[in-house]
């Protein structure tokens, strides 16, 4: 594992960094500026999704505001609120919503990150913002799950459903850990994928399947040429499985989710339909 670290982080966005003539390419490990956290930042630079949250002014990152997003709002409050909670985060990426879920008053956040890179910009972004009741791990979250190790008040599952190759089957083992799930999915609609340029070749073929009594059809989805870059934040396969609206909400019933709670919902996203939701168990009795 620290072999594939330390390639990581001597890759840039265009591939391994050049030495100077004469240099010893190890030291090109070193940073010899004065530090910042910006240099963290750099490590990665070119590479990141996320834009900073407030708390860090100044500093560049990515585009897209994972730290303050709406997405994570409606979790929460469609949740019930987070509070002293001890919740499940699959696939974190860079730590935005692990972020939110501390501020919410999570009392312990659980992110587990198979994707090297990303594990280590989640932790970056851990040290520069101080975050204190969150512990990211590197690893399969669908091992992880199968495994059923303990129980959490929440699980927070959000872009990634879609790049699993078995999605039914982590549907139906999120039911071994909690009563109560937060998702965003894209799902599988023809006409609305076919319209779109670089989404309709990356679909070509489905099956029938069977999982825990659940039958749906399976979606192959091919990654493509979305694997020939460093910023691939998909799954760990060269394909995946899309599900129908449909099989996605009843693989959620049928796992015992029966109480679902839509958000947002866009048929026009850029990448295809997506869907976020809340699905909840009925109380114990």
């Amino acid at each position: 594992m620290l072999h594939k670290i330390l390639r990581a982080l001597k890759r840039g966005p265009a591939g391994p960094v050049a030495s100077a003539p004469g240099r010893a390419p190890i030291l090109d490990q070193y940073v010899r500026s004065l530090p910042s956290d910006q240099n963290a930042l750099d490590i990665f630079r070119g590479d990141w999704w996320s834009s900073l949250p407030p708390e860090l002014p100044g500093l560049v990152a990515g585009q897209t505001p994972l730290f303050i997003d709406p997405r994570i709002h409606f979790a929460v409050q469609a949740l019930g609120g987070v509070a002293d909670a001890q919740v499940l985060e699959l696939g974190p990426l860079e730590g935005g919503h692990t972020y939110m879920l501390e501020k919410a008053g999570a009392r312990e956040v659980l992110a587990v990150e198979a994707n090297v890179r990303a594990y280590l910009k989640c932790l970056i972004a851990k040290e520069l913002l101080g975050m204190k009741a969150c512990r990211f791990v590197l690893g399969d979250f669908e091992e992880y799950l199968r495994a059923a190790p303990r129980r959490f008040d929440a699980v927070i599952a959000c872009g990634v459903i879609y790049h699993l190759r078995d999605p039914v089957e982590l549907i139906q083992n999120l039911g071994n850990v909690t009563d109560r799930v937060y998702v965003w999915t894209q799902y599988f609609v023809a006409e609305r994928l076919a319209a779109i340029a670089h989404m309709k070749h990356r679909f070509r073929t489905n099956e029938v399947a069977e999982v825990g009594g659940f039958r749906h059809t399976r979606h192959r989805y091919d990654y493509g040429d979305f694997l020939d870059t460093t910023r691939f934040a998909g799954g760990s396969d060269e394909f995946s499985h899309w599900l129908s609206r449909e099989d996605l909400l009843g693989a959620f019933r049928h796992a015992g989710f029966t109480d679902i709670t839509v958000g947002e919902e866009d048929l026009g996203h850029a990448n295809g339909p997506c869907i976020s939701f809340v699905a909840k168990k009925p109380p114990r009795a």
